[in-house]
């Protein structure tokens, strides 16, 4: 049994588009924007399993900690968690961004991110297993300049990840993370040819898009991972190799 929340998005939709046609996976889906919640749904697989949704925002914890519960009270258990909701930051400088953009980014990337492991972890001490992984960047482990809340928070969540590796292994409980790079979705949208070729020069493999992400996912969900803990799989086309 699967949690997602941020599966209203891009890489969210495309998640749980893989994780659904997987053998004997129900899912619990979450966004905060029912409208891109619905369309996720309408975009899974016919034969996929059983499939609840509740909106939630992230960065209140009560609201997550309703999207564990409604996977236990459904389905009789949480195996695994993908916390999968964030925000870009603002194009500036760092003297010329403000508190409220720190501030949102903190409390959608990095809270959102520890209020997933605290509501997930309080069913899975329980039984005594179940994997949790979180959306980090590529960003988390280089500077992208002008996005220094979206990269500051995103290398919180890589160390997030393996503190709570550490602290909840002993109860059976997996803690990774994904670091993609750029992948197209809506917020290019707005961009030239010319601002979209110069991010792809960037990648060695060149830009890729969220179904070249879903494998990660579906490894660190899977028993395949079962000794994998702490760990910040790069799926980012070879950003971060040079």
């Amino acid at each position: 049994m699967i949690a997602i929340t941020g599966a209203g998005g891009v890489l969210g939709a495309a998640v749980s588009r893989q994780l659904a046609g997987e053998p004997n996976t129900d899912l619990v889906l979450s966004d905060i924007s029912a409208p891109s919640l619905e369309a996720t749904v309408d975009g899974l697989p016919d034969d996929g399993g059983s499939v609840e949704t509740l909106l939630a925002d992230v960065s209140d914890f009560a609201q997550v900690e309703a999207v564990a519960e409604l996977a236990v009270q459904r389905f009789g258990r949480l195996d695994v968690l993908v916390s999968n909701a964030g925000v870009l930051s603002p194009n500036g400088r760092i003297h010329n961004l403000t508190t409220e953009d720190w501030e949102r980014a903190l409390r959608i990337n990095i809270l959102g991110a520890v209020n997933g492991i605290r509501a997930a972890v309080s069913a899975m001490r329980t039984q005594q297993s179940g994997s949790i992984v979180l959306t980090a960047s590529v960003a988390g482990l280089t500077a992208w300049s002008h996005a220094a809340p979206y990269c500051a928070t995103k290398a919180a969540v890589i160390q997030l990840a393996k503190v709570a590796a550490v602290e909840y292994a002993r109860d059976g409980i997996r803690v990774n993370c994904v670091c993609p790079g750029t992948f197209l979705s809506a917020i290019h949208a707005d961009l030239s040819p010319e601002a979209i070729d110069a991010i792809a020069a960037k990648h060695p493999l060149g830009l890729g898009t969220a179904a070249d992400l879903v494998g990660a996912y579906s490894y660190l969900a899977s028993d395949a991972s079962r000794w994998t803990t702490g760990s910040a799989i790069v799926v980012d086309g070879g950003y971060a190799a040079p």
